[in-house]
């Protein structure tokens, strides 16, 4: 027993930050306890980022931990949109590297919340084959990545951790990754810290 409650909130998968964090703000705001601690993946740690800041849960939450976050957007996104509207890909066009600088400006950190990341990268070898493109454009681009986003996009607030997985290794998709090890140890450290 790590001594900590669960909890994994549905989220739209290509819908934009704002709707994502309305999801994941409903669910901190439906549980009984006074605060949480959020451990994101992802888009994911931009929703909390979000939802703390500009839908009122800084009250609620004690620390957030983002894992494999573009928190400075990410290159592969803004490839990805070439040609195509940016209304079309909600969720790609939040992950490009000038949204990333306009949700930076509009979406600041809230006093009282321990905001922590873990950064990934991989060698391209060690990576999934499907995101060897993307790994090779973005090595050429910003130098270490997870595959899909520049290692130097995932920091944000204290840097506790730095890990060898890609990026779908993060979330357990790889066999060369002990992703439940990580998650769990990261648990630990903050039940340590007495959050």
């Amino acid at each position: 027993s790590l001594g900590a409650e669960f909890h994994h909130p549905r989220v739209p998968a290509t819908g934009s930050v704002t709707e994502r964090a309305e999801h994941l703000a409903d669910l901190v705001r439906s549980l009984p306890c006074e605060r949480v601690n959020l451990i994101a993946h992802s888009m994911g740690g931009l929703d909390a980022r979000y939802a703390i800041s500009r839908l009122g849960l800084g009250r609620r939450v004690a620390s957030l931990v983002t894992v494999g976050t573009p928190h400075l957007g990410t290159p592969v996104a803004d490839l990805a949109l070439k040609g195509i509207p940016a209304s079309a890909v909600r969720a790609l066009s939040d992950l490009t590297v000038s949204a990333l600088e306009r949700f930076n400006r509009e979406v600041p950190d809230v006093e009282g919340v321990a905001y922590c990341s873990v950064a990934a990268h991989s060698d391209l070898l060690a990576t999934n084959p499907l995101l060897w493109p993307s790994h090779a454009y973005l090595s050429q681009k910003a130098g270490r990545n997870d595959g899909l986003v520049p290692a130097s996009s995932q920091r944000w607030g204290t840097v506790i951790r730095e890990v060898e997985a890609d990026h779908w290794a993060q979330i357990g998709w790889s066999s060369r990754f002990d992703a439940v090890s990580l998650y769990a140890d990261l648990i630990r450290e903050l039940v340590a810290l007495g959050f």
